[in-house]
């Protein structure tokens, strides 16, 4: 077992989890009190009237390929949260043990701490400098108890990405420490290479990784968290039984073959191109005072009147994301890159609430 692990829950440690009923494809199922026939018009491939597979072998191999690991590096899970829930839960001890968020950032780390009663630090990113991610501040504030830094990047909301010789430098510096828990969500955005191929090099460390956002899977909901197999070992522990729905698994094995993933390249291509062109059209509307840098999907716009800007989308058809209750985001809106013609359309209404010419 790997040293890391002795920041885990003993609890944890020692539950010996739930026995699912034994997987045995080839021969017929009465073992799992299931219904032996199909509802009328299930058409999936495995019949929605059996269990599906834990952790399904084909799914994680699947996954290991999209993202260059190994299979047993992987857990998969509904989504990115999952994987945030599992580790909260696995290694925080209720009004004993903590998190370091690092915010504005997404906000289901500190959600999922306070279900679990952990406590959360916080070191906010630095808005001078383009929302930096503040390493000398992390490791000042970290104390013993705290067991899990998580490092968003590219960042949500701000869009910012973490360099990559910064994640290898908290990696080194909270060594049989801390988890360091990179959430990579918007990755595919950012013209830069995952941080998973450092896993080998440091067992500390957990990337997230999500089907939600390139690949056009938010609906199905599936993820994979990508870690030392002594980790994956542990979470699978405390994962829900039968996660991942039949019919979710189906719909990623087949919506992420070759054919999709060329789909998806050129799709990134599209909201990339669109992307520069949002920022530099938003950024000469009067009403816009800054579009910040993004590596995402999504740009964060700082206004002169972020309710005129929310009502001029509104009118127009279109909701944005307000997300001004975090801190350093006053008067700040997130924009998610849509079509072309969705994207018209915002720039035409912001700059028509404005009198400006569209």
């Amino acid at each position: 077992m790997i040293k890391i692990l002795d920041l885990a829950r003993p609890d944890i440690l020692s539950l010996q989890p739930y026995q699912h009923a034994a997987w045995e494809p080839s021969l017929e199922r009465m073992h799992a009190n299931e219904m032996p026939w199909r509802a009328s018009g299930d058409s999936s491939g495995a019949g929605l009237n059996r269990y599906p597979e834990p952790q399904p072998a084909e799914l994680l191999v699947h996954l290991a390929q999209i993202y260059g690991v190994s299979p047993e590096n992987v857990l998969a899970g509904r989504g990115s949260d999952e994987g945030i829930d599992l580790l909260v839960r696995a290694f925080c001890r209720a009004e004993r043990d903590s998190i370091l968020i690092c915010p504005p950032t997404f906000g289901m780390y500190k959600v999922s701490a306070r279900i679990q009663g952990a406590a959360v630090l916080e070191v906010p990113l630095v808005k001078a400098q383009g929302f930096a991610f503040d390493v000398e501040n992390v490791s000042r504030i970290w104390r013993e108890g705290v067991k899990l830094i998580f490092v968003c990047s590219p960042n949500n909301p701000t869009g910012n990405l973490v360099p990559r010789e910064l994640i290898e430098r908290l990696c080194r510096d909270f060594t049989d420490r801390a988890l360091i828990v990179v959430d990579e969500a918007y990755i595919e955005f950012a013209q830069a290479p995952s941080v998973a191929s450092l896993l080998p090099k440091y067992s500390n460390l957990v990337v997230l990784r999500t089907l939600s956002k390139a690949y056009a899977l938010a609906g199905s909901r599936c993820g994979a968290l990508l870690a030392h197999a002594d980790i994956v070992s542990l979470l699978a522990r405390v994962i829900t039984p039968y996660a991942l729905p039949a019919s979710t698994v189906e719909a990623v094995l087949s919506l992420t073959d070759d054919a999709h993933r060329a789909e998806v390249e050129d799709r990134i291509a599209t909201i990339l191109r669109e992307r520069a062109r949002l920022q530099t059209e938003l950024s000469a509307i009067p009403l816009i005072r800054r579009v910040w840098p993004s590596a995402a999907n999504f740009l964060l716009v700082e206004s002169l009147d972020a309710d005129r800007v929310l009502r001029a989308a509104a009118a127009v058809g279109l909701i944005i994301r307000d997300p001004r209750s975090q801190p350093g985001l006053a008067n700040c809106l997130r924009i998610s890159v849509g079509s072309p013609e969705q994207n018209d359309r915002l720039i035409r209404g912001i700059a028509q609430s404005t009198g400006a010419a569209a």
